[in-house]
Formats: C-alpha cells, sequence, structure tokens
C-alpha cells in the first residue's frame, strides 16, 4: 500500500494538464497569442523605424538651419555700403556725388 501511495504523490500534476486533447481544445487561442506577439514585435521596429527617421530629418534641418544662417550673414556683410563700393570698382562705376533730381512729367 505505500508503494502506491508514493507513487500517486511522485506523478507530476502538469503532465494531466497538458495531453493533446487540451492543446488542440486551444489551438485558437495560442494562435491569437502568436498574432498579438507578432503585432507586437512589428509595432516595436515601426517605432525604431520611425523614430530614426525624426533623427535624421531633425539634424537635417539643423544642417539647413546653419547654412541659412551663413547665407544670411555673407548676404548682409555684402550688401554694406563699403563692399559694393569696392565691388564696382573694377567696373568703373561710382558713388555720385550730386544730389539726385527729380523728373517732371512734361505738359501736353
Amino acid at each position: 500500500m505505500t508503494e502506491q501511495t508514493t507513487e500517486k504523490t511522485n506523478r507530476n500534476p502538469l503532465k494531466g494538464l497538458f495531453n493533446y486533447q487540451w492543446i488542440v481544445k486551444n489551438i485558437p487561442f495560442f494562435l491569437y497569442l502568436s498574432v498579438l506577439t507578432v503585432l507586437y514585435i512589428a509595432n516595436g521596429h515601426r517605432g525604431d523605424r520611425i523614430i530614426r527617421k525624426i533623427n535624421s530629418t531633425s539634424n537635417e534641418l539643423k544642417d539647413l538651419q546653419y547654412e541659412y544662417k551663413t547665407l544670411k550673414s555673407e548676404v548682409m556683410f555684402k550688401s554694406q555700403e563699403m563692399q559694393i563700393v569696392k565691388a564696382t570698382e573694377p567696373l568703373g562705376l561710382k558713388v555720385s556725388k550730386e544730389i539726385p533730381r527729380r523728373l517732371q512729367k512734361a505738359d501736353k
């Protein structure tokens, strides 16, 4: 009698839960869990891709801002009166010392 009681106590309690019928019965649930797992992984990859795209766009924006500021400062420097005079000297153009005259329309 003691051998039979020890055999019953040594049995694995999970062995009865994971039999073929139980697995077949729960196939829809396993499929549901696998679909959820695939969607979870795909969502993580999509989020990583979006973050990388945002970072690259923000770096490109910073580069364009630096370029804009550089070009703007160059234009400001070149549009100063002394720089314009220096640029037009080789062409023979000089700043006029005369006061501008107003042109009037001739009446007929």
